[in-house]
């Protein structure tokens, strides 16, 4: 389908008509820049429109889709082309619809994740929350994105998507302990103590020693077995 020779098409008709751009986009209820974007190729006109617009034009449907007056010899041979023409035109308009919303989709919940991150301090649960709940937002984009594979492919995708952003919050977490010694956001247990806390995470556990204090420190060890009784061993 020819958008560029349809637009031309519509405007030379219009012009026949000695119609101007603001009375026929009057009489089809758009606007004026919807029918200049019509005749410069940049859209086509909605589906539910084309008989309308034919019409007014005095135009085929063919003629519309095939931007030219069609003979009646060439009539069948042109309307069987602009069916499948159509199609393939509604398909891929279809198909970018899908994809926009599916990119969106990533970028809004990649954008709570990071924004969970920065808003809410790495004390509160809530940080953690609303940054896996992004996650699972751009997972859904994600999906949509990856429909066209077969369901193996499609699931070894999503679950990789989904393990990469993961990581990629588990890594800012960690440097996070490290860098400016904040409490781990991902912790699944906190056992305090007299002046200290021990945070147990998935990959590796957090001591923070002297609470309040100027001297206060956070160490990062492999993830141990602890004793609840005992834990103030580990800022010794």
């Amino acid at each position: 389908m020819n958008q560029e020779k349809i637009g031309k098409f519509i405007a030379e008709c219009r012009k026949n008509k000695k119609m101007t751009q603001s009375e026929l986009a009057e009489k089809l209820g758009v606007s004026d820049k919807t029918i200049g974007n019509w005749e410069n190729g940049r859209n086509m006109p909605d589906l539910s429109l084309f008989k309308p617009l034919c019409n007014e034009l005095n135009i085929s449907i063919n003629d519309l889709l095939s931007g030219e007056k069609i003979s009646k010899e060439k009539y069948q041979e042109k309307f069987e082309e602009n069916i499948v023409n159509t199609i393939d035109y509604t398909n891929k308009q279809i198909t970018n619809k899908n994809r926009n919303i599916s990119t969106l989709l990533i970028i809004f919940g990649l954008l709570i994740s990071v924004t969970a991150l920065t808003m809410f301090v790495s004390e509160s649960s809530w940080g953690s929350i609303y940054s896996v709940i992004g996650v699972l937002i751009a997972l859904v984009g994600f999906s949509r994105l990856t429909k066209k594979h077969p369901y193996h492919i499609r699931l070894f995708m999503n679950f990789g998507f989904f393990i990469a952003l993961l990581s990629i919050l588990f890594t800012i977490d960690f440097l996070g302990v490290i860098n400016i010694h904040q409490a781990p956001r991902f912790s699944t247990y906190k056992v305090s103590g007299e002046n200290m806390v021990y945070y147990d995470t998935p990959f590796y556990d957090v001591i923070r020693c002297n609470i309040d204090k100027e001297n206060e420190t956070y160490k990062v060890i492999k993830n141990q077995k602890y004793d609840k009784e005992n834990i103030q061993v580990y800022c010794e």
